[in-house]
C-alpha cells in the first residue's frame, strides 16, 4: 500500500518588520495642531512665519498633509467634506489665514506671498494648491459671505501671479453654487477685482483657459436665466465690458441658431409667410433686434441658391428669386437705419461674388419697387451711406436712378405745395 506524497511546505526564517519600515499612520489632526501652533506663534508677522512653514517643511512631511496645510492657511483649520471646518478635541484656529485676512488687495498680497515662498522652496506643492483651490471653490456654500469675499480676492492673485492655473474657475457652474446665487456673486466679485489692476482682455484669457467664457449664462438659476437678468445683474455692478462680452456671446449663438433655422426652411422651399413666422419665432425667443436679423435673412437668401453661370440667365434668376421672397425682408427692413444697413450688405455681396457686380443696380431697383427700402434710404446711401467696397462700381451704376429719384421727390414736393 502506497503511502501519500507529502505536500511541500514553505521553510526560512521569517523576518520581523523593522519599526522604521513600518508606514506611518496617517494623522491631519496632529499636523494640524504643530502647524497651527507655529503660525500662531508668529503672532501675525509674515516673516516669521514664512521662516517658521519653510523649516517646517523639512519636518513635517508636506507632501502627504498637502491639503491640511492649504486647508489651514486658506481657512484657519481643517476642512470637512461641505466646507465645515473641524473643531474637534478643541481645535484652535490659526490666526494667520485668508479667512482671517482683511478684504484689501494689499493685506491679501502680502499673505499669499506665504504661499509663494513655501511652494517656491517646495515645488511639489504647485499641484496641491490647484487641487485644493478646485475643492475650496465647492466648498463655498458652506462659508460665510466675508470669506467668500476674501477668498475671492486671494483666487484672483492666486491665479494673476501664476500660482494656481485658471482651472479651479471650472467649479463655479456647479449646480449647487448656481441655484443659491453663490456662483453669480462670486463672479460679480472676482470680475470687479480683476478689473481693478488689469485689463478686460486678460480676463477674457482666464476665462478661455478655464473653458467657462462661453458659459457665463450658466451662473444665473435656470429659472431666471435671461439674457436680461445678466445684464441688468451686472450693470448694476458698472461692469459694462463684462455686459457686452456676453450679449456679443449670446448674439452668436442665436444667429447661428437662425441661420440653420433659414438654411432648412429654404431646402424644403416654404412660403415667404412661413419663413417669416419662423424667423419671428427664433428673433423673439433670443430677444434679436431687425438690425441682427435683415443682413442674416439676405444672406440666407442668397445662399440657398445654386446660381447660373451664365450672365444674362444670372439676372433673370436673380430677380425672380428674391422677388419671391422680397416680402421676407420688408417685414425686417423696418427702419431707414436697418434699411442702409441691408444696401450697404448688398453692396458687399455683390463685391465678394463678382458675377453680381453688374446686378447691383437692379437688385436696389426690384427692392425699392417691392418697398424693402425708401427712396430716402437709397439717397443717403449714395451720398454717404455707401461701402468702401467697389464704390466707384456701384455709384455710377446707381447715378441715373438716384437723380430720378431725387427729381421726383421734388415733383412730389412741388404737387403738395401747389395743393397747400
Amino acid at each position: 500500500m502506497s503511502q501519500k506524497a507529502q505536500k511541500p511546505t514553505l521553510t526560512g526564517q521569517r523576518i520581523k518588520t523593522r519599526k522604521r519600515d513600518e508606514k506611518e499612520k496617517y494623522d491631519p489632526t496632529n499636523f494640524r495642531d504643530q502647524i497651527v501652533a507655529g503660525l500662531n506663534e508668529a503672532d501675525l508677522d509674515l516673516e516669521q512665519a514664512s521662516k517658521f512653514l519653510i523649516q517646517a517643511g523639512g519636518k513635517l512631511d508636506f507632501r502627504r498633509y498637502a491639503e491640511a496645510l492649504f486647508d489651514i492657511l486658506i481657512t484657519g483649520g481643517i476642512l470637512a467634506p461641505g466646507g465645515t471646518i473641524v473643531t474637534d478635541n478643541n481645535a484652535v484656529a490659526s490666526k494667520l489665514c485668508i479667512f482671517n485676512t482683511e478684504e484689501n488687495l494689499d493685506s491679501m498680497r502680502n499673505v499669499t506671498q506665504l504661499f509663494e515662498r513655501m511652494i517656491r522652496q517646495y515645488k511639489y506643492l504647485e499641484k496641491s494648491l490647484d487641487d485644493e483651490m478646485k475643492k475650496i471653490i465647492m466648498f463655498m456654500k458652506g462659508f460665510t459671505d466675508i470669506q467668500r469675499k476674501r477668498l475671492t480676492i486671494a483666487v484672483y492673485l492666486f491665479i494673476s501671479s501664476g500660482l494656481s492655473t485658471p482651472s479651479c474657475l471650472t467649479q463655479i457652474t456647479n449646480e449647487h453654487l448656481v441655484k443659491d446665487y453663490i456662483a453669480l456673486d462670486f463672479a460679480k466679485s472676482f470680475f470687479s477685482v480683476w478689473l481693478q489692476e488689469k485689463d478686460f482682455t486678460a480676463l477674457i484669457s482666464i476665462l478661455k483657459k478655464a473653458e467657462i467664457d462661453g458659459k457665463l449664462l450658466e451662473l444665473i438659476p435656470s429659472n431666471k436665466r435671461t439674457i436680461d437678468t445678466f445684464e441688468a445683474y451686472f450693470n448694476e455692478a458698472d461692469l459694462t465690458p463684462v455686459v457686452e462680452f456676453q450679449r456679443n456671446q449670446y448674439t452668436r449663438t442665436a444667429t447661428r441658431e437662425l441661420k440653420s433655422k433659414l438654411k432648412k426652411l429654404l431646402e424644403n422651399e416654404v412660403t415667404p409667410p412661413e419663413l417669416i413666422m419662423a424667423a419671428r419665432d427664433c428673433t423673439e425667443k433670443h430677444n434679436l433686434k431687425d438690425a441682427e436679423v435683415c443682413p442674416i435673412v439676405w444672406g440666407s437668401l442668397m445662399k440657398s441658391v445654386e446660381w447660373n453661370k451664365k450672365e444674362d440667365l444670372l439676372a433673370e434668376q436673380a430677380l425672380r428669386h428674391i422677388k419671391i421672397y422680397a416680402v421676407v425682408l420688408q417685414a425686417f427692413a423696418t427702419s431707414p437705419q436697418v434699411e442702409l444697413m441691408l444696401l450697404q450688405k448688398i453692396q458687399e455681396y455683390c463685391y465678394d461674388n463678382m458675377s453680381f457686380m453688374k446686378l447691383f443696380q437692379k437688385i436696389i431697383m426690384l427692392l425699392y419697387k417691392t418697398d424693402v427700402v425708401a427712396e430716402d434710404t437709397i439717397i443717403g446711401w449714395y451720398k454717404v451711406g455707401h461701402s468702401q467696397k467697389g464704390k466707384n462700381v456701384f455709384l455710377a451704376q446707381m447715378e441715373k436712378m438716384v437723380i430720378w429719384l431725387e427729381n421726383a421727390e421734388e415733383e412730389s414736393s412741388d404737387e403738395e405745395d401747389e395743393e397747400d
